[in-house]
């Protein structure tokens, strides 16, 4: 008789042993799903061991029901990460496979935003491509990081060096932090690489999924192009891994298990002796002090290609102005206007305003459910939850002193359309934030390819318009409220206000040595606005770097953040104390590099009903910090009704 060794998709880590009917025998191998009972239930197995021999203990085993897969799903690669994960994201390793194999899915990875640049092959390279390219087909080193400026042209350095790859017999991973690809797109890709090509996004059904997985791991497929998730796929011989636009934070998960595909992919070249490449005009502060300390290979690409120059930046004070649109961009628009070019308006805020406000006592209208206020959509009029959802009609009685006397304060993308509308009545406008996006299919592409080929001028939008999006005819971006997210209480809050405005300035310019980006703040002098201004990312890195080890955040520590929810405050609380009091007499027994902060509620106190308080661990050890997590949260136990979420080198302290 043969015996099978199985983990679920379970919360703790456990190996099952289950007998395989002798039907079955030759399909219950090694890499395959099966369905298996488990309690009063069936559950999908994966199966990473047979014998011939019972398994050791005196308790009655089951059977396998059925066979998934013909062919092996995961290989030991898989398996081994899957394990290593484990200890670097505290899911079990059934866990970890369910999300890695096609039909276990759970994150949506794609954003109809995101444009890849054309994989047509350009035949001239400038001098910045060809010295990329020399260093990468010389340099002995595994990792390198192409630091170009938008529009240097790193994305043919990606593909030549894919090809070298692809010749020597070994497969590619090409990494987007966010993929839609048009025909058009497919067939530059299929014609340039033979064909030998998969390309995996949300909108492949489960069995096109799997047909491309199975095509990965046979070796059949060259080149893999896909977002996040695409670093599990099943290589038979991975080469080299390409990871564009390294500094998204889309590259890290925002449910469990919470992995880095940054770190995965170090982890993956190491193991499978493959070269990783990164990319970004503006890398996170954790790849650019791994590059100050010559753990990765830095390659400089410093001019645009073409014609293409970095733009003049105006900053303008918003403070002086009276209107959204101040008196220097509305004429800077007018000019734009005038010969012909496109303009963006970039506002990070949709709806039409902030918040709706009582005149006479000052209270703020907040979610039932968050603890966040409503914003006011004028269109629909309706007040509306970005965390949530919720929405409610447009109330007219203030709830806390009855008064009559609410009014909208600040401004979004609705107010900024409205008020661009007045003062330019001929200019065709439209605004693409998710409200337009979801509005209708294909509202999205509609909208940009308008603006592309000249139909609209201004285009008007949030961060779906800021950066992956190539505009020919744009001179002229204009950003609004520039110093917003500078108002996040987060230890990121300059490196993301920095990247999202010279992302956002980026596509002006881009084919043209005449761009302008005039940016509107009421903080001027402030780091992050001033350094895009001037464009000087080394001293802004240099600055940045220096607070953060001054105030010991990473880049120069490794930060745990466990968040406790649950719908009755007082029982989140108190569990969230009990850690903390477990973690602070763990401490004391030779655990003296572990900084332990109290328990505390979270930045957005609740969400969606949920009550979050959070303990925050650092250390600069990291191997020491997880050891020392582990060994905590092995002996705690979470109470009923509260759930606790562990996120690793956290992105964000929301």
């Amino acid at each position: 008789m043969k015996y099978a060794s199985l983990i679920l998709d379970l919360p703790y880590e456990a190996v099952y042993s289950y007998i395989v009917p002798p039907s079955m025998e030759e399909q219950a191998v090694f890499g395959v799903r099966a369905i298996v009972p488990f309690g009063h239930r069936k559950m999908t197995g994966y199966i990473i061991g047979t014998s011939d021999e019972k398994p050791l203990g005196d308790y009655a085993l089951k059977m396998i029901d059925r066979v998934i897969d013909k062919e092996p799903v995961f290989n030991k690669v898989l398996l081994d990460l899957a394990i290593w994960m484990q200890g670097m994201y505290f899911s079990p390793p059934g866990l970890n496979l369910s999300m890695m194999v096609p039909s276990g899915r759970r994150e949506s990875e794609v954003s109809p935003f995101f444009e890849p640049s054309s994989f047509k092959s350009i035949e001239c390279l400038s001098d910045g491509q060809k010295h990329a390219l020399d260093v990468l087909r010389s340099s002995s080193d595994r990792i390198f990081y192409l630091f170009g400026v938008t529009g240097s042209g790193k994305s043919e350095v990606y593909l030549r060096r894919t090809e070298d790859v692809i010749k020597e017999g070994r497969q590619v991973l090409y990494m987007v932090p966010e993929i839609t690809l048009s025909e058009q797109l497919s067939d530059e890709v299929y014609s340039r690489f033979s064909g030998r090509v998969a390309i995996l996004h949300s909108s492949l059904t489960p069995s096109q999924r799997l047909k491309a997985w199975n095509g990965i791991m046979s070796g059949e497929i060259d080149l893999v192009i896909g977002a996040r998730s695409s670093v599990f796929a099943p290589f038979k011989n991975l080469g080299l891994i390409i990871m564009d636009e390294e500094h998204e934070t889309s590259y890290k998960s925002g449910s469990t298990p919470r992995y880095h595909a940054r770190q995965i992919a170090e982890y993956r070249a190491k193991k499978e002796n493959a070269t990783l490449i990164m990319g970004s005009a503006t890398p996170s502060l954790e790849a650019w002090k791994m590059m100050a300390d010559h753990r990765i290979h830095r390659i400089d690409m410093k001019e645009r290609i073409g014609e293409g120059r970095y733009p003049a930046v105006h900053i303008v004070n918003s403070l002086r102005e009276k209107h959204s649109i101040s008196r220097e961009l509305e004429e800077a628009i007018r000019d734009a206007l005038n010969h012909k070019r496109g303009v963006i308006l970039f506002l990070n805020r949709r709806g039409y305003t902030y918040n709706y406000v009582c005149s006479e006592c000052g209270h703020v209208v907040t979610c039932p459910n968050c603890s966040v206020s409503l914003t006011y959509h004028k269109k629909e009029q309706r007040l509306v939850c970005h965390t949530c959802g919720f929405s409610e009609p447009l109330i007219n009685v203030c709830p806390e002193c009855h008064s009559r006397n609410l009014s909208p304060h600040g401004f979004g993308t609705e107010n900024i359309e409205e008020e661009a509308k007045a003062l330019f009545p001929y200019a065709r406008i439209a605004r693409l934030d998710t409200d337009v996006a979801e509005s209708g299919k294909g509202k999205t592409q509609e909208i940009l390819q308008g603006f592309r080929q000249g139909s609209i001028d201004i285009l008007l939008g949030t961060q779906m318009i800021a950066k992956g999006l190539n505009f020919p005819l744009v001179s002229l971006v204009g950003v609004l409220n520039a110093d917003s997210s500078l108002a996040i209480p987060d230890f990121r809050a300059a490196e993301r206000t920095f990247d999202l405005l010279h992302q956002v300035a980026g596509r002006a310019g881009r084919y043209r040595d005449d761009g302008l980006v005039i940016i509107q703040t009421i903080q001027p002098f402030a780091p992050p606005i001033a350094a895009v201004a001037e464009n000087d990312l080394e001293s802004f890195y240099k600055k940045e770097l220096h607070e953060r080890e001054l105030t010991g955040f990473p880049p120069y520590s490794r930060l745990l953040n466990l968040t406790f929810r649950g719908k009755n405050e007082e029982k989140v609380q108190d569990a969230a104390e009990a850690l903390w009091k477990e973690a602070s007499r763990l401490e004391e027994k030779g655990f003296d590099d572990i900084e332990i902060f109290s328990p505390s509620p979270c930045l957005v106190e609740r969400k969606a009903q949920y009550f979050r308080y959070h303990v925050l661990l650092r250390s600069v050890n990291a191997a020491l910090l997880l050891r020392f997590s582990h060994l905590l949260l092995d002996s705690f136990k979470v109470p009923s009704s509260v759930y606790i979420e562990i996120d690793m080198d956290p992105m964000t302290l929301m």
